[in-house]
């Protein structure tokens, strides 16, 4: 069963790459997300395809995409919806907001307000949304694509750690490879080239294959050392000197779920220490809070996940 998730990487890789170059690391992410029903934070500086490659997946998923872009005035009413009188019916109608598609991109997240990203909270938990005492479901397959520029801090507003741990992922997306680059210019350079009506060839998946990888990956069996492996380090994380907060319960569940998912990519038939240690800093890096002082000493998420995955003993 676990070829339906290698089938699906390889749909999803060939898919988004008709439009999107050089970005076979982040499709990895975006299938242990789908499977796992996760949403995924994309963390970049601007003009790298974040926006063209979220539109990609839900053209493939034969999804609707709808598009936020985080702004300091932005409202929780702009992204949920609002009750509107309709003269024709007398009584008030519900005009659902762009939250109400199957892919939606937040664009700059940390620029929107803690009030608008709190509004963001029970759809990414629960899938549903809560409207004047009554609750409104979201498609089945919901997920959430937030970008933030790691770079530029004026004007924005840190995500919470309530919010960050909602996110079952974080991708890093550098600059593109020079041959990839030069791959870009060849194919949008010209006057006329437009990355965007390149969607029009990305074909949709089959939703029976989604279904067949989630069923795989929930069949991939986990024994009982590799649960104490997870436990092990997440009692790292909260007992480290370098870390104000360490992994939450969610947490410790959504670097399991990602384990499942890997195991399958590599054909295997159960989770492994090595899946954990491949998924860990996507599923790590934005959940564990540094000290003061060891964002003074200039450590880094990511270098302390490495350590953090050197230090706890893998299970024999």
């Amino acid at each position: 069963m676990s070829n339906a998730i290698r089938d699906l990487r390889e749909l999803l890789t060939r898919e988004l790459g008709r439009v999107v170059i050089g970005v076979e690391a982040s499709v990895d992410a975006l299938v242990i997300a789908l499977i796992a029903r996760g949403h995924v934070l994309v963390q970049g500086v601007p003009g790298l395809g974040k926006t063209l490659f979220a539109k990609a997946l839900a053209r493939a998923l034969g999804g609707e995409f709808k598009r936020i872009q985080g702004t300091a005035d932005l409202m929780p009413s702009d992204i949920i919806g609002v009750h509107v009188f309709d003269e024709t019916a007398r009584n008030f109608a519900f005009r659902p907001g762009p939250l109400f598609a199957d892919v939606v991109l937040v664009d700059e997240i940390n620029r929107a307000g803690p009030k608008t990203q709190s509004a963001l909270l029970e759809a990414m938990e629960e899938r549903q949304v809560s409207v004047e005492r009554s609750v409104l479901p979201l498609p089945a397959d919901f997920i959430v694509l937030a970008t933030q520029n790691p770079r530029e801090f004026e004007g924005t507003f840190p995500l919470p750690e309530s919010q960050l741990d909602r996110f079952m992922l974080r991708i890093d997306m550098s600059y593109p490879m020079r041959e990839a680059e030069s791959h870009i210019l060849s194919r949008y350079g010209g006057v006329l080239a437009g990355a965007h009506a390149a969607l029009e060839s990305v074909a949709v998946l089959d939703r029976a294959l989604l279904a067949a990888a989630r069923a795989a990956a929930e069949n991939m069996h986990v024994s009982e050392a590799l649960s104490g492996y997870l436990l092990d380090l997440a009692a790292a994380t909260r007992a480290h000197p370098r870390l104000a907060l360490g992994l939450s319960t969610r947490g410790v569940l959504a670097l399991l779920k990602a384990a499942r998912v890997v195991a399958g990519l590599r054909a295997g038939d159960f989770v492994t220490p090595d899946d954990v240690k491949q998924v860990a800093p996507w599923v790590l890096s934005h959940r564990l809070v540094l000290t003061p002082e060891a964002t003074l000493e200039g450590v880094g998420d990511a270098q302390l996940v490495q350590s953090l995955l050197a230090s706890t003993p893998v299970p024999r």
